[in-house]
């Protein structure tokens, strides 16, 4: 078995695990570790990042892992593991049932493996560089609509006030070309969507990295297209224009 195969196992058995965890945990009682006015922290999210911590550690110990919930391992490693433990924690803490785990492997400045899962319809996303990425097994691709007339596109909404003032702008520009705009509340599994071809494109204003690793490995090796903007004030923070490569979105957004 080849490295990239190795890893690969070892980040889906660790989302797995963590998606049978987490679903456990759902409608019981949890606990909140923060609450902002926007966002939601909770103990289960620690937990989830803490088991795929563990899983990933024992597997290859001298990797580092970086995630929401912190960092971990070896920092000076050239392979990092970046973790989204749950996306989609507001989502999950309604009983909304529609988030996922994250999870992607970084040599250097590369990421070469990426898994995402759906645990509430079983649904896995895997891609390795290189290799046509899969779901549940299935070769999948993204869709072949070129017609902004014919495209469902998904919108994440940024909450600091400039920011959500330039996503409203983008709105209006977008919901009159398009056939349906949607709002999920899950950056790793919009993106997934796109790579299947059930969304033809995903934007949102304001993403973290271990939302957005797995699935821009994913929606590339798909055929798709990503775009990120880094944030001048906020270097962790960017803006995504993910795409089937198809449909004109990126020329609607500069107009």
């Amino acid at each position: 078995m080849s490295d990239i195969s190795r890893f690969l196992e070892t980040a889906i058995d660790a989302a797995t695990r963590a998606g049978k965890m987490i679903v456990g945990r759902m409608h019981r009682q949890v606990t909140v570790n923060a609450l902002h006015a926007h966002d939601i922290k909770l103990d289960v999210d620690q937990q989830s990042q803490q088991l795929i911590t563990d899983i990933v550690l024992q597997a290859f110990p001298d990797h580092g892992i970086v995630g929401e919930e912190g960092i971990a391992g070896n920092a000076a490693s050239d392979h990092q593991w970046i973790v989204d433990p749950i996306d989609g924690t507001v989502n999950y803490y309604y009983g909304i049932p529609h988030f996922g785990v994250s999870i992607a492997l970084r040599r250097q400045d590369q990421v070469i493996v990426g898994v995402i899962y759906d645990p509430m319809v079983g649904e896995l996303w895997s891609a390795e560089q290189n290799q046509v990425p899969r779901l549940n097994g299935r070769a999948i691709a993204v869709s072949g609509r070129r017609r902004l007339s014919e495209a469902v596109i998904s919108m994440g909404f940024a909450k600091r006030a400039a920011a959500l003032q330039h996503s409203i702008r983008r709105y209006e520009l977008v919901a009159p070309a398009v056939r349906k705009i949607r709002m999920l509340g899950s950056a790793a599994l919009e993106m997934a969507y796109v790579a299947t071809g059930r969304l033809d494109a995903y934007i949102e204003e304001q993403v973290s990295v271990w939302d957005i690793a797995a699935g821009r490995l994913i929606v590339e090796r798909a055929g798709g297209k990503v775009v990120l903007r880094q944030h001048a004030d906020r270097p962790d923070r960017f803006s995504i224009v993910c795409s089937n490569g198809l449909v004109p979105i990126e020329e609607l957004l500069a107009s």
